[in-house]
Order: structure tokens, then sequence, then C-alpha cells
């Protein structure tokens, strides 16, 4: 009898069990104290998350411990879907989103050194083509991931919003770069570290919000809040985004994952 030969998903749990491989986890602790975005009047807001007990252990439930789950679409790490903007009002919802566009290779784009000493910082064609240049070309159904270094606020709500002068002040990208992103790139989605993949001051820009309006015009997708982009390495890296798929969902919190080579963690 002979043996099967090793097939690729093989090869991938060996190397995962070997060390070769390694799993990074780059979503937020989802909970009651989760930073979420804050929209000024006359704007209505998402409810943050919160967990209500169903049963404990008691009569509700003497062998179990369940809850029920209260939360907006968009809060903590989450995928922004085609029809959350007004730019595709009419595009896909979270349950319709291709599966194959939810993987794909990583492109880590480093700014923290500029957003520490500017926070209102944004990203432009230039620098995009300037890692490009370093690197390769963005790959078809690729991910760009936005390292700003803002993760390391996660867990604290007024310096993640950075709220001043009647503004959140958080890097992002530019209208220009934004539109080059969505017109002129094969990425399947942009990713950041900051509470949406617009700038604080995006409503300022012109279009407002223009990441949301020209990437998710543009059929792509966006992820927010992310953690640990700066142990991955410039490319090389694979993401996973997991949203809940959401029949008529504008959007989804989600576990996102990388898997990066041994060693360069």
């Amino acid at each position: 009898m002979s043996i099967p030969a090793e097939t690729a998903v093989d090869q991938l749990l060996t190397q995962l069990a070997e060390g070769r491989l390694q799993v990074v986890d780059l979503t937020n602790k989802l909970s009651a104290d989760t930073p979420t975005l804050r929209l000024p009047e006359p704007f209505a807001n998402l409810i943050d998350f919160s967990l209500e007990s169903v049963s404990e252990f008691d009569d509700s439930g003497p062998l179990w411990r369940h809850n029920n789950i209260h939360t907006g679409e968009h809060i903590g790490t989450h995928l922004d879907a085609p029809r959350h903007w007004i730019s595709n009002r009419d595009g896909a919802d979270v349950s319709e989103l291709p599966v194959s566009r939810l993987i794909g290779p990583a492109h880590v784009l480093d700014i923290s050194a500029r957003a520490a000493e500017d926070p209102d910082f944004l990203l432009e064609v230039d620098d995009i083509r300037a890692w490009e240049a370093e690197h390769g070309p963005l790959r078809e159904g690729g991910w760009l991931l936005v390292h700003s270094g803002w993760d390391q606020y996660a867990q604290d709500r007024d310096a993640f919003l950075n709220f001043s002068d009647g503004a959140s002040h958080t890097p992002g990208i530019s209208a220009a770069a934004a539109q080059w992103l969505a017109e002129e790139t094969p990425i399947a989605g942009y990713g950041v570290e900051t509470v949406g993949i617009d700038a604080g001051n995006g409503f300022a820009l012109d279009p407002p919000m223009p990441a949301h309006h020209h990437l998710l015009g543009a059929d792509k997708y966006g992820i927010t809040s992310l953690q640990n982009l700066g142990s991955l390495p410039p490319t090389g890296a694979l993401v996973v985004v997991c949203p809940l798929p959401i029949v008529g969902g504008t959007g989804s919190p989600a576990r996102v994952l990388a898997v990066v080579p041994g060693g360069q963690l």
C-alpha cells in the first residue's frame, strides 16, 4: 500500500508544529473598555460591547455559563464591508464577502516614527511607492497594513482617540493616496492600528473620510484597531481576517491572525 504524498496542508501543519511558521494575533481584546469611535452631535454612535449574563451554574443553567453579547458592528478590531459607505451603498454585506479575499499576503508599511512626531500624519502615494521600490509591488489580493505604533494606546480610550481642540488627532491616509490604492493597486484590503481606516481628522479631507470613500467604493475592505503589526516583516507574512458573516451587516468585529516565518518575531 502506497503512502499518500505529503500535501501542502501537511507541510503547513508540520512547519507550524516545528516552529518554522508562527501565528501572531493582530486582534485587540474586546470588552466594555475597548476604545471605540465617538462621533460628534448630531450623529448617532454605536453601542459599546457588553456581556449580559443569561446563566451561570444556577437555576437558569445548572451545568453551564453563557451570555448574550451586545455590540455595534464597528467595535474593536473590525472589518468594514463595502456597503458601509455611501460610495458603495448597494455593495456587498459581510456575509457576501468572498472568503478567498479574507486571506492573503500582508504588506506592512511602518510609519510609526513619523506618527510619533505628528499624530495627524497622513500616508501619501510617494510613501507607498517608496515601500514598493524597496520591497516589491503590492500583490493581488494582498492587504496593506499600516504600522503607526497606535496599538500602544489600545487599552487607553483617551490616548487612543487623542481628542483635543474639537478634533481627534490620529494618523491616517491622504485623499490622493486612498484613491490611488483604490484605483491603481490590486489589494483586497487596507488595515490600520487606529479606531478607523481614516485619520482622526478624516472628515476635514476632500472627500470626507477618503479611505472609506475610495477603498470601500472600489469594493475593497478595511480592518481597524489592529495589534502587533510591528512584529511582522514588511513582506512574507500571511494575514487571515475572520469577520462574522452577518447578513445585511456593514461590518463585523473580527479575529485577525498573521502567519509569519519562525524566528522573525
